[in-house]
């Protein structure tokens, strides 16, 4: 089956080609396990050798990965310059991350030694979203290689390009044939793979995928599964100057058109005179985000979600929370010099509504008014989501105690909800994840742990076996 990559700006072709079937599938599984077993016995050194080429790759090319992800995800063309720049420099950091968190290490014993290694799983097929197209599965491939996997990648079917030209990177670093292995298309696709024998899946999307692939590997424990879902990311917005707040709340919730899995979705104020405040600024500062495509100049703030459809999905999410009760604070609409992609960010104070606990993927921002502090805190934990949330507050006291209560794999204080560090560890709990946190803990799950005793000779225990007859 054909399918097709469309600017979704513009809506120009950017890339076609046939989905991977079944049996295409099945192949390349056969061809990875057979590649697996050279390449896990390379000596570390040569596999960093061959992602260190990997990045050099992503270096001279940052160029054309930098518009291929802009044109085919919708976002700025600054965006995208910092998605490729965290994938080069995501190498460094998976090497670093491999050494301390998969490494070995080893204890003088009275017999000889006690020794701790890693050993790679095997075929990891891994599955990427269309948000980040390059440098979330990135975030996967690279340690995997790097602890002696071998990878089979299948790039969300809304960014194909993006995963050519990272699979001819991986091509031109060297890498030999079934280490790394590009299988593209959609649903189906993914459904083929998986259903081979495979030792991992390492996936990034939504609760709803996420749900299903763990059902799916119920009956398949040999199967290590990582995911990295999204959330219903509340930010407490508590005190501090309106404008300074406001200024965090907007990049925490507008960045990337809304569509990155950390974004705030909710915004919890006080009642009174400094939420109110705030949430003026707020709302005065989201009118003056520009919006364009992703060439425009000057540059926009904001560009295209990944789809007219998604951006007709997000629309009816809006009209829905206003059927239930919600006070519109800054519609959610099309431009009107725009396509059907765009849109302008959106808020709705849903204030004593029962609202869905869902994400909204897409700049819309909900909006609830808190009586104190304690509110606050069970208000951000209302969720069966569990990947970010914020405090923005000078008061120590209410980041210790937001710290210690809140529910969430990433914590910021004064800071967006989309701040992270590659060399942390990122993911959530609940419908957020699996509690197996990618970024600088990837290494963990592309890895299992082999504790060994050995002694150099063959010793005698007989004199420890008690109750021996004489």
């Amino acid at each position: 089956m054909i399918f097709r990559s469309i600017d979704p700006a513009s809506d120009t072709l950017l890339w076609e080609g046939e989905a991977a079937d079944a049996a295409t599938c099945a192949a390349a599984v056969v061809r990875a396990r057979a590649a697996f077993p050279a390449w896990a016995a390379l000596p570390q050194s040569e596999r960093e050798d061959h992602v260190r080429r990997y990045k050099a790759m992503l270096s001279d090319r940052s160029d054309a990965f930098a518009s291929a992800i802009a044109r085919e995800t919708g976002k700025p063309l600054w965006e995208a310059k910092t998605e490729i720049a965290s994938m080069i420099g995501k190498v460094d950091i998976s090497i670093a991350a491999q050494a301390e968190r998969a490494g070995s290490r080893e204890q003088a014993t009275p017999f000889g030694r006690a020794v701790l290694r890693h050993k790679p799983h095997g075929v990891m097929a891994v599955l990427g979203p269309y948000n980040f197209p390059g440098h979330l599965p990135n975030g996967h491939i690279v340690p995997a290689l790097l602890a002696g996997d071998v990878v089979i990648f299948k790039p969300s079917e809304l960014t194909p390009l993006v995963g050519e030209l990272m699979a001819q990177a991986f091509r031109d670093a060297g890498l030999p044939d079934g280490v790394f292995t590009l299988l593209q298309g959609g649903r189906d696709t993914g459904a083929a793979l998986i259903a081979q024998d495979i030792d991992g899946l390492l996936f990034t999307g939504s609760a709803g995928a996420g749900a299903h692939f763990t059902r799916v590997m119920a009956d398949r424990p040999g199967v290590i599964l990582a995911l990295e879902l999204g959330g219903n990311n509340p930010l407490v917005a508590w005190d501090g100057d309106a404008q300074a707040v406001a200024s965090i709340i907007v990049q925490s919730a507008f960045i990337t058109a809304g569509q990155r899995c950390s974004c705030a979705r909710r915004l919890i104020l006080p009642q009174g005179a400094a939420g109110d405040a705030i949430l003026d600024a707020t709302v005065a500062l989201a009118r003056r985000l520009t919006i364009g495509a992703w060439d425009s100049q000057p540059e926009p703030y904001m560009g295209a979600l990944i789809s007219a459809e998604a951006a007709a999905h997000a629309r009816a999410r809006h009209t829905a929370l206003l059927t239930l009760g919600g006070t519109e604070l800054l519609p959610l609409e099309q431009p009107a010099d725009l396509g059907a992609a765009f849109l302008t960010p959106g808020m709705i104070d849903m204030t004593g509504v029962n609202a869905p606990d869902e994400e909204i993927f897409a700049p819309l921002l909900q909006v609830i008014r808190v009586a104190d502090f304690d509110a606050a805190i069970a208000a951000a934990n209302a969720t069966r989501y569990g990947l970010a949330a914020g405090l923005v507050s000078a008061d120590d006291a209410l980041w210790d105690r937001f710290l210690l209560e809140s529910r969430a794999g990433v914590v910021n204080r004064n800071r967006p909800t989309t701040g992270a560090s590659g060399a942390m560890p990122f993911g959530g709990l609940g419908a957020s994840g699996n509690h197996r946190p990618s970024a600088y803990y990837a290494a963990d799950y592309c890895a299992y742990p082999v504790a060994s005793f050995e002694a150099a000779q063959v010793l005698d225990l007989t004199a420890d076996i008690k109750g021996l007859a004489g």
